[in-house]
């Protein structure tokens, strides 16, 4: 029999987030996602259900401090800092 290696794409920390978001989805205490995830080859799928679905200025203002905290990891700061 001949082995060969497989390489390993799977995230385990988002495949742990999103257990935990369904989860607490399937608890009803996550009532609306916004979301972008991403694809091999540079591809990326976004998509907004729920809670944030139905009051979408409120989940804009949610993604603009998304926004903001992927801009600290880019210009290397805190995430958690608070400013």
């Amino acid at each position: 029999m001949v082995h060969r290696l497989i390489p390993d794409n799977i995230s385990h920390d988002t495949v742990e987030a999103l257990e935990t978001l369904l989860q607490l989805a399937k608890e009803g205490e996550v009532t609306g996602i916004a979301f972008v995830c991403t694809l091999p080859r540079a591809r990326y799928i976004t998509n907004v259900a729920g809670w944030c679905y139905r009051n979408a200025t409120a989940a804009r203002g949610m993604v603009a401090f998304l926004s903001d905290q992927l801009a600290g990891l880019v210009h290397g700061r805190d995430p958690l800092e608070t400013r």
